[in-house]
């Protein structure tokens, strides 16, 4: 059990690069602004859980494209704040790309990058369609 495993390094992609469907992601973004979507409280346990939901649209000098933040992701999205997404998705909602983090990925407050937000290109403006393609 002396086993020293090597961890491997984040390979950081930019904004542009996201397609639908792909997992794994670690990317180094701005927040442009937050909107608060769902925030509603359960009383069916021992403690009262919150539960909330805000779209951020988050960026590099490459794109922007809208993030998912969950419960206390929702605290980190600042505007103006750099953020480190890692094993960040890709999930599809009404045909057009958001990003998200689950359980197994980690989004952390990172030191201010010097870039500007690329605002003319928006990967969640795109909608893409699904096609069921038959061998024959």
């Amino acid at each position: 059990m002396a086993e020293s495993k090597s961890l491997r390094k984040p390979v950081f992609i930019k904004v542009d690069q996201l397609r639908p469907g792909t997992i794994g992601h670690t990317l180094t973004v701005k927040v442009v602004n937050t909107k608060m979507v769902l925030q509603k409280g359960r009383a069916d346990g021992p403690q009262v859980r919150q539960m909330r939901i805000a779209e951020c649209l988050v960026g590099d000098e490459t794109g922007m494209i809208i993030f998912t933040a969950r419960n206390e992701q929702v605290d980190l999205m600042k505007e103006g704040t750099t953020i480190t997404l890692r094993n960040a998705k890709i999930d599809m909602f009404k045909g057009s790309m958001r990003l998200a983090v689950d359980k197994w990925g980690r989004v952390e407050v990172a030191e201010p990058a010097n870039f500007n937000v690329k605002e003319d290109n928006n990967l969640s403006l795109i909608e893409y369609e699904l096609v069921n393609v038959v061998e024959e």
